[in-house]
């Protein structure tokens, strides 16, 4: 059956991560930037990862070629159209400021591009999205405070605050300052945990930085304890197959822990995390895992109904999506029975 319609909301996506070699080599052209090669499928040749670290140093390489707002618009808007016809009805996008302000870009050239894509894909693609502000962690607790400092005057352009990049090394708890004044703002809190580093890195992100949602959390799975209390307090783990099996954090998608993470009763989510580097999009992440673990239509309702409540929209735009994931069921189900 096709994945692709199920109606989902993308919880674990960073924009810079959607930067297709086509739209890559486009760039570089319009800014004059040098590239390794100007063939988009040489391009992709280079995208064998060992390890999160090697993935990182060509993904912030390629982000030199993001220049002017125009840029951050046509990135945004690749995404969020691809992500239209993967099903993706809500996006909760994460970007990476610090990224572009070392390259001379200034935060009002990517909240302005970034920002008008949004606008204009609700209008013309009915899909709804907004943004979170990440912090690169190996740059440390007071670079991220200074950052979200300098992005006070766009408050009204973002929804919460993240924290990825390179994991082991930098735990959660050197974000704790920049984290409190998030939510001080009334900022919603994320944070990638779990993946590279441990369940202790969970414990961390969840006590110290108060966060609503762990991005990944994929090892909480080996701390039963930790288990237990994402259970009981439904703390949503939006885990994305391919990046984990393409960054060798699973050795393969048949050892992937989702099938122990559901039958534990997480409340799971599928993302794409950063689909041009790992080989597929939210849709592709649905039917990997569809096809690996044989799962039913209603396991795959439950993962869609999951995105939605996971999700920071208003509690009746929650259930409107929820509706629609069950009327997707019965439609695959009435299909399926040969009614």
């Amino acid at each position: 059956m096709t994945v692709a319609t199920w109606p989902v909301a993308e919880l674990h996506v960073h924009i810079e991560g959607t930067l297709e070699t086509e739209l890559l080599v486009t760039l570089a052209r319009r800014n004059n930037v040098a590239l390794p090669s100007y063939d988009p499928e040489a391009l992709r040749e280079l995208y064998r990862f060992t390890d999160l670290q090697s993935f990182l140093d060509i993904y912030y390489a390629n982000l030199a070629v993001l220049r002017c707002e125009n840029d951050f618009y046509d990135l945004a808007m690749a995404y969020l159209a691809r992500a239209t016809r993967a099903g993706v009805r809500r996006a909760e996008i994460f970007f990476d400021p610090q990224t572009h302000l070392a390259n001379g870009i200034p935060l009002a050239v990517v909240f302005g591009g970034l920002s008008r894509a949004l606008i204009d894909a609700r209008r013309d693609l009915g899909i709804s999205a907004d943004l979170i502000l990440c912090f690169l962690r190996h740059l440390g607790g007071e670079a991220a405070l200074e950052t979200l400092e300098a992005a006070v005057p766009y408050l009204d352009q973002i929804i919460g605050v993240g924290l990825d990049s390179a994991e082991v090394g930098f735990p959660p708890s050197l974000f704790t300052e920049v984290f409190a004044r998030a939510g001080a703002l009334g900022l919603h809190r994320v944070a990638h945990a779990g993946e590279e580093g441990g369940p202790d890195y969970v414990h961390e992100a969840l006590d110290l930085l108060g966060v609503e949602r762990v991005d990944h959390g994929i090892r909480a799975i080996e701390d039963p304890g930790l288990v237990q209390i994402l259970r009981e307090r439904q703390i949503p783990l939006t885990v994305c197959p391919l990046s984990n099996v393409c960054l060798h954090a699973t050795p393969t998608l048949a050892e992937h822990p989702l099938p122990a993470m559901l039958a534990a009763g997480l409340l799971v989510t599928i993302s794409s995390d950063d689909p041009a580097y790992f080989g597929g999009y939210v849709d592709d992440n649905l039917a990997a895992v569809e096809r690996e673990f044989a799962l039913s239509p209603h396991q795959m309702a439950a993962l869609a109904r999951n995105s939605f409540r996971a999700s920071f929209l208003p509690e009746a735009e929650k259930r409107r999506h929820i509706a629609a994931v069950d009327e997707h069921l019965e439609g695959l189900l009435r299909l399926t029975s040969g009614a």
